[in-house]
């Protein structure tokens, strides 16, 4: 089974992803967490070139950097892991390409990287994707410094985080409409209720979905 975890940063989806796992693992599951850009050796290099605010990255290469490093880790960790009945939490997946370059850096539409996701993946769909979502300008003020749950710190932004209020109102608009047209897959859920709450929500889920 394949788990993926969605939405903007800030949004929490990284503390939901880790709290699975560790209930997963609690109750005696085989699960793998893994997170895009990284995972691998190749994908974690990849991903000091994509989150380095030094840089200046085409857009279009910025896509292609972000599904090399999602193929590596497909073929390196997930497949394998899927292979053995393993189940596999992944923080981002091919979802976050279509909302950040597809619509925060208005790249190219969202058939031509359907496809495109396709043969980076192999075919390979999430079984459930839980998209975490908040309104952009509270994602902010979190990624400023305010806490997510996680932490009281802040820290400087990376080369991604500094895309400014209006690329992630875009970010958010699209991942909203991958919710509304794949109903089956996505589970949305309020990213300023407590964090608690929001496991509650997705361990029970999680567990109706590995009984059907």
């Amino acid at each position: 089974m394949l788990i993926t975890f969605e939405g903007i940063d800030g949004s929490g989806k990284s503390t939901q992803a880790r709290l699975l796992v560790e209930h997963l693992r609690s109750e005696g599951h085989a699960t793998m967490l893994v997170r895009e850009p990284g995972g691998t050796t190749l994908s974690e290099r990849i991903r000091t070139l994509l989150l380095d605010p030094a840089l200046d990255i085409d857009p279009f290469a910025e896509l292609l950097l972000f599904s090399a490093a999602r193929a590596q880790l497909v073929t390196e960790k997930i497949r394998p892991a899927l292979g053995a009945g393993d189940i596999v939490v992944c923080d981002r997946f091919y979802d976050s390409t279509t909302a950040y370059q597809g619509a925060g850096r208005q790249l190219e539409a969202p058939d031509w990287l359907r496809a495109f996701h396709a043969k980076v993946t192999g075919g390979l769909v999430p079984d459930r994707t839980y998209l975490v979502e908040v309104p952009p300008a509270v994602a902010q003020a979190r990624r400023e410094g305010a806490s997510d749950g996680t932490t009281n710190e802040a820290s400087a932004p990376d080369r991604m985080e500094a895309g400014g209020l209006d690329f992630y109102r875009r970010v958010a608009a699209a991942y909203a409409t991958l919710a509304e047209e794949e109903p089956d897959r996505f589970v949305r859920l309020d990213g300023e209720h407590s964090i608690d709450a929001l496991h509650a929500t997705v361990q029970a889920d999680v567990q109706a979905l590995m009984a059907a």
